[in-house]
């Protein structure tokens, strides 16, 4: 059984025959972007628009990471928790990448493979590429300060919701050109919910994620304040000193 949805915002579109269904989407050529043993991602061009086609087949994990074949019939796929992640984040405000198609295939409940479309955002950077590249705008106090606020208000919405990305890294943050940029998040097939207290651990590691580039690209001040949005506070409680003392030792000893 095969479930597909196409947003019908795209409808009449050159993207409307080109990911008609999970079998077009993947016969599809595409440049390759990224592959790894479980998906690859292709950028294809369609019409006057560029989007990003994420493909996923079963297996590719080893069998104990698969529940011994048990995840591929009742565990949740990292395609589906993907869709619904970005979904999640329209649904809170948060900026992502538009959803123009996704969908899975299982066969007698086992899934079997599945595939989500992007458009692309124009005119865009994710951050680990400005920081490896020595962007002057990391330099650039007041240009910092706007973009570390919009992150702040996105990690906190997330937390609040008992959300945590789970791979918060600056790869998967973009920011636009210009002065004022709007920043989006992208790229969240690992995100879910957590009860305490397992979701204290994970938003120190989300946390953590973020400062891993940032302690190397920006003052000890810009994190600070950073933290301060987030946690919508003008100075630090004892809580967050410890809160932050576990943040600066989460990837002690493994980088």
């Amino acid at each position: 059984m095969s479930d597909w949805f196409f947003n019908p915002e795209y409808a009449g579109s050159a993207a409307a025959q080109r990911f008609a269904s999970l079998d077009a989407v993947f016969a599809a050529e595409g440049e390759l972007i990224a592959s790894d043993p479980q998906s690859r991602v292709l950028r294809m061009q369609v019409g006057d628009r560029r989007y990003y086609v994420k493909r996923y087949l079963e297996g590719g994990r080893s069998l104990a990471r698969r529940w011994f074949g048990l995840r591929d019939l009742f565990g949740p796929q990292r395609v589906r928790k993907e869709w619904e992640n970005l979904l999640a984040f329209r649904a809170w405000g948060i900026p992502t990448a538009t959803l123009v198609a996704y969908g899975q295939e299982r066969r007698y409940g086992r899934f079997v493979r599945g595939a989500l479309i992007t458009e692309e955002i124009p005119q865009t950077v994710d951050m680990a590429n400005m920081a490896l590249q020595g962007d002057s705008r990391l330099r650039n106090r007041r240009w910092v300060a706007h973009v570390a606020r919009q992150l702040a208000v996105y990690a906190r919405t997330m937390h609040q919701a008992g959300f945590a990305h789970n791979d918060f890294k600056w790869r998967n943050v973009l920011v636009e050109a210009g002065e004022y940029p709007t920043v989006y998040l992208i790229d969240c097939p690992t995100g879910s919910y957590w009860w305490q207290p397992f979701l204290d651990y994970r938003i120190i590691k989300d946390l953590a994620c973020l400062d891993k580039v940032a302690k190397y690209q920006l003052s000890r001040t810009q994190r600070l304040r950073f933290y301060l949005d987030y946690a919508q506070q003008t100075r630090l409680t004892a809580v967050d000193k410890r809160k932050i003392r576990k943040i600066l030792r989460f990837f002690a000893g493994r980088e």
